[in-house]
């Protein structure tokens, strides 16, 4: 049986999922942050008997608003929002990486959104990498939509290996005729304990690019601050891991061209044009 969809106006679909495909919990963060600020509507959950290990994914005991014990069964679920003053809904989807049939968990998903309406996809993606707190947080892409890759200045991957449930779902939207684009925060490797929202916030600024809409920030800016003095502390009391970032600098320095650091400021401007215009 569908799930009833109410009328959308050709969102977007912006994913991310729990797991190997999420470094310190920096693209979930994204999606728990827009469902939150838009006030996101549940509209379907992904049945869990059909994907999930519940050995792995453990269901958890928690109470109702009526204060009645029930059980929680971890799953994915898609929601819906309308933010205020667009011309276009949102998708969100909010999850876990199946364990078992992941074709088939792709398919239903990028089919719902599909019946939905939605034409374009953003797949929200972290991983651990030698990347230095002290520098901005690299943020790769890349799209099915030549277009799209001209404008975001992205470079087609040519990674080979082992795959996560991001790049299925790609695969399958890619298939139903959606344009999509992958974004893949990296977080420094010796920070990997979540959260990490200087992490979330530069993943939220690079979806904003995409959108071309201003994307709220709430307290995202504060939390990164506050997450980047406790990085700072770590460093002053840990003289081997201050000479190790002091390494990772050089080599991020050394190898960022001068026309990298033009396109990030152009890209920084063009977000304070849109916020500007909205009061953000």
């Amino acid at each position: 049986m569908e799930p009833e969809i109410p009328e959308l106006r050709q969102p977007w679909l912006i994913a991310s999922f729990e797991g190997w495909n999420d470094a310190a919990d920096a693209a979930s963060g994204v999606v728990d942050h827009l469902i939150d600020e838009w006030d996101a509507k549940p509209l379907v959950e992904m049945d869990p008997e059909d994907f999930y290990d519940f050995q792995v994914s453990r269901p958890h005991m928690v109470r109702d608003d009526d204060g009645n014990r029930v059980i929680q069964w971890q799953t994915s679920a898609i929601y819906y929002a309308s933010p205020p003053g667009w011309d276009r809904d949102v998708l969100l989807v909010r999850g876990l990486e199946p364990n078992y049939r992941w074709r088939l968990f792709a398919s239903t998903l990028t089919g719902l959104a599909s019946l939905a309406g939605a034409t374009d996809v953003v797949l929200l993606g972290a991983l651990l990498a030698d990347s230095p707190h002290t520098r901005p947080v690299p943020v790769q892409g890349q799209s099915t939509d030549p277009v799209m890759s001209d404008r975001l200045s992205l470079t087609e991957s040519t990674y080979t290996g082992p795959v996560g449930i991001n790049s299925v779902v790609a695969d399958s939207a890619a298939e139903q005729g959606m344009g999509v684009v992958s974004l893949w925060a990296a977080v420094p490797h010796y920070l990997a304990e979540p959260p990490c929202p200087k992490a979330t916030l530069a993943l939220l600024h690079r979806l904003e690019d995409v959108m071309q809409v201003p994307l709220p920030q709430g307290v995202l800016p504060e939390m990164s601050d506050a997450w980047q003095r406790g990085a700072d502390e770590l460093l002053e009391n840990d003289p081997d891991v201050a000479e190790y970032v002091q390494a990772l600098e050089s080599e991020r320095d050394e190898s960022e061209l001068p026309e990298a650091s033009g396109d990030a400021i152009a890209r920084e401007f063009e977000r304070y044009l849109r916020r500007r215009g909205t009061g953000e």
